[in-house]
């Protein structure tokens, strides 16, 4: 009676020890990886993202040094700010809180992908 009670147990060791058998194929996916590597020796490349903005432009050097250009995205930027009286009785050197800053200039900056 004690053995028909165990029966269910045993079959489930049975069982989970016949599936924990180790794997014996073990060097083939290390050869295949090694492969790999070997035949995408430039898989891993560098990328940076630069900006120049309000008229400056740099890019030359980068190019010049072997960088190449993924992607380019341009957009406006305010380059300047000016401090300007809120009203015409204001006096910004006496009473600060009237003073208004604003932008001045604006101009474009432009963003740069870059990848070696």
């Amino acid at each position: 009676m004690k053995l028909i009670k165990k029966f269910p147990f045993i079959i489930l060791f049975a069982i989970f020890l016949i599936s924990c058998k180790p794997s014996t194929n073990k060097k083939n996916p290390i050869n295949n990886l090694e492969k790999n590597i070997e035949e995408n020796p430039n898989s891993e490349k560098e990328r940076m993202e630069i900006k120049f903005s309000c008229g400056e432009d740099g890019i030359s050097e980068y190019l010049d040094d072997g960088w190449n250009i993924l992607k380019e995205d341009s957009q406006e930027k305010i380059c300047t700010w000016k401090s300007v009286p809120a009203t015409k009785d204001c006096n910004m050197e006496k009473d600060k809180g009237c003073k208004i800053t604003k932008p001045d200039k604006i101009g474009e900056e432009k963003i740069y992908l870059l990848e070696k």
